[in-house]
């Protein structure tokens, strides 16, 4: 069972992937074009060229898990684009969303992590 934390860092891969691939060939992406350790238990989650599919890929410790959502109608209305860096970071609620068949981006819902200035911590100078 994959569990997804706040704490969690989530890749999303922005260019299409062929979805022959396994899970050595999505760990090398992850290595060469992420420039991500794949055994770091950072999840990555992958889009077929037709949106219709995502891969989830994640290290537990002791293996791969390597997981496939088929939307049963229709295709993913949001991905995130290509442009200088081929992963978009995402947090957890955004997966979850993205899962969903939202858009992250526009569901109005703010992170659950807030920094916290050094300052403005008791006992701090």
């Amino acid at each position: 069972m994959i569990q997804v934390t706040p704490q969690m860092a989530i890749y999303a891969y922005s260019e299409p992937v062929d979805f022959r691939k396994g899970i050595d060939t999505l760990a090398a992406l992850c290595r060469q074009e992420l420039k991500q350790d794949p055994f770091s238990g950072n999840l990555f989650v992958f889009c077929g060229r037709s949106r219709k599919a995502l891969k989830i890929l994640v290290y537990d410790g002791q293996g791969f898990w390597l997981c496939l959502k088929r939307l049963s109608k229709g295709r993913l209305g949001w991905w995130p684009k290509g442009g200088d860096a081929k992963g978009k970071k995402l947090a957890a609620h955004e997966l979850q969303i993205l899962l969903w068949n939202g858009n992250p981006r526009d569901s109005g819902i703010n992170g659950f992590w807030r920094e916290i200035a050094v300052s403005s911590v008791p006992g701090n100078k």
